[in-house]
């Protein structure tokens, strides 16, 4: 009979990086879905205050293609997308971040599998984006279903101590906390719990359209959207054309979001792109104002946009070395996991 003497080797643990921490050392991490066209809205509600965020902390600002595909996509639509997010990033000053894609950082969706056996399909069913998106149809893709845990895979692996987040994806990051806790507690401390923080707000801009609904960049309608690459005519027409309202009082331009939704838009607008408000008093000079001050604030992210679209390698150059230092920082917490629960 032959015996096997007991392995008497001591468990060997992967050594984790140190979890991000305040101040100069803290890491952000954003990721936009390319599902649409980046916006106005987009430049001044979430990429201004990322590019401020640059000089006080560890940036990946990621181009999220895999959550693209939870809805049909047409390939072709999800490479043009990307590759044009990808080059915009660049484009409005996001240069000193670390720029990934995130289909091109493996860990991302390794890590997203662990979790999605940490997770129960009771959390995943209470997920409030998965039931609005999937109301009213026969069927849905199961990656809409299972998303939430590769959102949570995408934040754990980069294992930060605070995670700025909306209303509408609070939920998905109160998720993320529940599946590190229980798996910290079944199988080890592998993962930072990271604490729901919210964020500095940039501009809320609202569709010029339809003021009481927020500017998007998947929106069915692109009548009241400006897209970042919108030409100055079409900057015109879209502003010229935005809702007002009938009031032609000496005050009829003034800040009243519930009786005055367009007005107060535009003069969000106006400000936010740096324009001023000083003697403007006529709906006709408001989007004059508008428009000059938009066309101002579009017209270097165009013209870099140009030049960097003309040296496509210097783009890929820059995504590729993102990539690398993505992998250099997630692939320890993926491992950690990954031996923790026995696969290693």
């Amino acid at each position: 009979m032959t015996t096997t003497a007991p392995d008497t080797r001591p468990e060997t643990r992967p050594t984790l990086p140190p979890a991000a921490e305040d101040g100069a050392t803290a890491r952000q991490l954003s990721l936009l879905k390319p599902t649409g066209r980046l916006t106005l809205g987009n430049l001044l509600g979430a990429l201004a205050p990322m590019a401020a965020a640059q000089d006080r902390a560890d940036c990946f600002f990621g181009v999220a293609d895999l959550h693209a595909l939870t809805v049909p996509q047409d390939p072709a639509d999800v490479r043009e997308r990307t590759r044009e997010m990808a080059t915009l990033l660049l484009a409005t000053g996001l240069d000193r971040a670390t720029l990934f894609v995130q289909s091109r950082v493996p860990t991302h969706n390794q890590l997203g599998y662990l979790l999605e056996c940490v997770a129960s399909t009771g959390e995943l069913n209470r997920m409030i984006q998965f039931k609005e998106k999937g109301r009213g149809r026969d069927s849905t893709r199961a990656a809409l279903y299972t998303y939430p845990t590769l959102m949570a895979s995408d934040i754990l692996l980069y294992r930060p101590q605070r995670v700025p987040v909306g209303e509408d994806q609070r939920q998905h990051v109160e998720l993320t906390r529940d599946l590190a806790v229980r798996f910290n507690t079944t199988y080890g401390p592998v993962f930072t719990v990271p604490e729901i923080t919210t964020p500095a707000s940039g501009a809320r801009v609202m569709d010029l359209a339809q003021p009481t609904v927020k500017m998007g960049k998947s929106h069915a309608s692109t009548a009241g959207t400006i897209h970042l690459l919108d030409p100055p005519d079409v900057v015109r027409r879209k502003v010229a054309r935005a809702v007002t309202d009938s009031d032609t009082g000496p005050d009829a331009v003034r800040r009243d979001r519930e009786s005055k939704p367009g007005v107060t838009n535009l003069l969000d607008v106006l400000e936010a792109c740096g324009g001023s408000t000083d003697g403007v008093a006529t709906y006709g000079a408001l989007k004059r104002a508008v428009t000059d001050a938009v066309v101002a604030r579009l017209e270097p992210i165009q013209r870099r946009y140009a030049e960097l679209a003309d040296d496509p390698a210097a783009v890929e150059r820059v995504y590729a070395e993102g990539a690398a230092r993505c992998l250099e920082v997630t692939a320890p917490v993926l491992t950690a996991a990954q031996a923790a629960m026995g696969l290693r």
